[in-house]
Formats: C-alpha cells, structure tokens, sequence
C-alpha cells in the first residue's frame, strides 16, 4: 500500500480532512487534520483513523501506522 493510497483512504472516509503522510508504505506515520474531531478525545480520534484503516492492517497491506490528529485551530498552533 503506498502513502498516496493511505491517505486518499484517510481523506475520503474522513470530513473535511487534510492528511499528512510519512514513512514508506508499510510502516508510516500520518498527520490527521479535521474540524470533526473538535469535540472528540484522543482515543476517539484514534479509533476514527484505525477504523479507515483497519481492514488494511488486517489483511497486512499495512503493517504500522502511527497516528497523529488535531483540528485545524490545533494546528495552527504546533
């Protein structure tokens, strides 16, 4: 799975996102940026972008995944 398909995945299945990817295609890191998780918990967050990808992980096309999420007012202040 290559990064450009992990985050058109990510970007598709989750509002109004803006993804950020690094790494190689079977281990690699992603930056999830979206209004949606405003009211949301970093478990929940987490669990929103592992629910995307999870069959991916299952099936071994994708072999670790760090997960990174923040609004956009979050962002704008790293």
């Amino acid at each position: 799975m290559t990064l450009d398909e992990i985050q058109a995945k990510l970007e598709g299945a989750i509002q109004n996102s803006v993804v950020t990817m690094e790494g190689d295609g079977c281990n690699c890191s992603t930056l999830v940026v979206s209004p949606i998780f405003e009211d949301m918990s970093l478990l929940e967050r987490q669990k929103m972008v592992l629910a995307v990808m999870n069959d991916d992980i299952a099936s071994g096309h994708l072999h670790a995944l760090s997960i990174k999420t923040r609004t956009p007012k979050e962002n704008e202040n790293t």
